[in-house]
């Protein structure tokens, strides 16, 4: 008699259509794993028809809770947390929008609060299930005029290790990425200047060989680790080294 075919993969991927989330929903779904992505904006481009993609706007809180228990499949092996919500400029925190400081907590807290909440069951019964965080380098090097973004990256980042340590590794696998320089986004580019220069900046797709690796492993040699993610697509534990600033000096001190 025949062995029963094996369970397919499902994934889940929070901010998926573009950047980095989109990065790592694309090499899951090239490995054939089931694919939804959860973001505001239909993901569109080469591969887009590979991914299951559900409405998700994480600053309407009542909406987004809904919206996540819905969107989550039953059974979920892998979720990576990539919404992200930064101010269209650099300002010093005085400055700063009370309806951008709102909205980074929403995005970059509370959504992936949500999202811990709404999957956990699920990764806990897929034995291990891997959760992968997409943190930042600002969380090592707050610097001036992202007092926001400093703030809440750091929140997720400790949400994150925290809810790990409670929970049994044998279920659940935490994983945090990061990249070690700028990374061509569409986020990104509209913070930046026509004409600009992105050929020294990171892709998504460099995130790709750390998915399937991921994917493949459960995350189970990473546990508990927040990876660096290299320009030649390497990646090495921040225990290791710091990821370099990407802050620039306050203008008061620039020469």
């Amino acid at each position: 008699m025949s062995a029963p075919a094996a369970r397919p993969v499902t994934a889940v991927v929070v901010g998926g259509s573009t950047g980095i989330g989109r990065g790592i929903a694309d090499a899951w779904a090239a490995q054939g794993v089931e694919t939804h992505v959860l973001s505001r904006s239909r993901p569109a481009g080469p591969g887009a028809d590979l991914l299951a993609w559900h409405s998700l706007d994480l600053r309407d809180g009542d909406a987004a809770r809904a919206a996540l228990r819905s969107a989550i499949p039953p059974r979920v092996d892998l979720v990576c947390y990539s919404a992200v919500y930064f101010t269209d400029r650099r300002e010093p925190f005085a400055d700063v929008r009370e309806g951008d400081w709102l909205d980074q907590f929403a995005v970059n807290v509370h959504g992936l609060a949500w999202t811990l909440k709404e999957t956990l069951p699920a990764l806990r019964a897929a034995g291990p299930g891997l959760f992968l965080h997409i943190s930042s380098e600002v969380v090592y090097n707050a610097g001036p005029n992202r007092s926001g973004y400093a703030a809440t990256k750091a929140a997720a980042d400790s949400l994150v290790r925290s809810v790990a340590q409670e929970t049994d590794p044998a279920e659940v696998t935490f994983v945090q990425a990061l990249p070690a320089g700028m990374v061509d986004t569409p986020g990104i580019r509209a913070r930046r200047p026509a004409g600009f220069d992105y050929g020294d900046y990171m892709t998504p797709a460099h995130f790709g060989p750390l998915a399937a690796e991921l994917a493949r492993t459960r995350g189970v040699p990473y546990a508990g680790e927040a990876l660096v993610v290299h320009e030649d697509r390497s990646w090495t534990p921040v225990r290791d080294a710091l990821p370099a600033s990407q802050s620039r000096p306050p203008a008061s001190q620039r020469a």
